[in-house]
């Protein structure tokens, strides 16, 4: 029930990734709401479970948890907690999906922030960056941390293979940034996979796996970046003449701005995960439409059927052993 375009898109998007789920997918919400947008019959894989609340996108996050005990978001999450799924998908609140999580399913043992780790288009495919929202207050030692969530999400559901991890500093050079960066730099440097520094510009053009950063930063990388990409479709759209005899020298050029829209469109992604919890939590951003919800229940299939969970739990044993 969750998201500016809910229930509608959300059930569509369940609807698409229907034949390529093998597990169940579990709608939460209400029932007439969600019977409305679903064909007859009803995919043999999509269930409908129950939730009489809906935690609005404007609310308190903490404040909207705790009074609204059958919402949707929260039952979704509960049913993670009791084993009766795998993941937990939505488009809605924000804060509340981690604020829910955090609260249900705790963190992993060893891990002391989650983080949001969110996929980002680069000259050469995608790489993922990290805390994107969850946790904007930090010490440098958890940005360790935040290198292993994010290791094991590219190399579980990304296919990467020893994913390598940049800190995103204002240069590339050790000894840049503030007092933060540095002690940060000092910890991720004694491991082998890091790559070290890498400033924001050179994560869109040189090969990387992992960026790691406090939530802060995170955040507004990852909305500036949003808006430059916006910005880029508005000016070729605004560029293009609107008479069809004009447009034909561009005819050759669709291919290329079809490419150029695909890979900076949120909804080829999906969504972003929530790391660091004994659960797996996919958020969709506040606007997906049928696409991104498709995509997310996809990743969330990846992450369950490649344990990215267990891989986290596997990677701050190690890293405790190694201290």
């Amino acid at each position: 029930m969750g998201g500016d375009h809910a229930p509608r898109e959300i059930v569509l998007g369940a609807i698409e990734a229907a034949p390529l789920i093998h597990h169940k997918i579990i709608l939460v919400g209400d029932p007439a709401k969600i019977d409305e947008f679903l064909p007859k019959p009803v995919p043999s894989n999509i269930l409908i479970h129950p939730a009489s609340e809906v935690v609005e996108m404007h609310e308190k996050p903490l404040d909207a948890i705790r009074k609204k005990k059958d919402s949707s978001l929260v039952v979704a999450v509960d049913l993670v907690k009791q084993g009766q799924a795998g993941a937990f998908v939505s488009a809605g609140n924000t804060g509340a999906c981690t604020a829910a999580s955090l609260l249900a399913w705790r963190q992993i043992h060893g891990f002391h922030r989650p983080a949001i780790a969110s996929p980002l288009p680069s000259f050469h495919g995608n790489f993922l960056l990290l805390d994107a929202g969850a946790s904007p207050d930090v010490d440098p030692e958890h940005l360790v941390e935040f290198a292993l969530m994010g290791r094991s999400y590219a190399s579980k559901v990304m296919g990467r293979e020893n994913p390598r991890v940049h800190l995103l500093n204002i240069g590339e050079e050790e000894g840049k940034g503030n007092a933060f960066a540095k002690q940060a730099f000092s910890l991720l440097a004694k491991h082998e996979w890091f790559a070290g520094n890498i400033e924001g510009k050179d994560m869109f053009h040189e090969p990387c796996d992992v960026v790691v950063c406090d939530a802060f930063v995170g955040n507004i990388v990852l909305k500036t970046a949003e808006g430059v990409g916006e910005l880029i479709m508005r000016i070729v759209r605004s560029g293009m003449p609107n008479n069809k005899i004009m447009q034909l020298p561009y005819a050759p050029m669709k291919p290329i701005f079809a490419d150029i829209k695909r890979r900076m469109d949120y909804a080829e992604v999906g969504g972003s995960p929530l790391l660091g919890l004994n659960g797996l939590c996919i958020i969709c951003h506040g606007r997906s439409n049928a696409k991104a919800i498709r995509n997310a229940l996809l990743l969330a299939q990846k992450g369950i059927d490649n344990g990215v969970v267990e891989e986290m739990r596997a990677s701050i044993k190690l890293e405790e052993g190694i201290e």
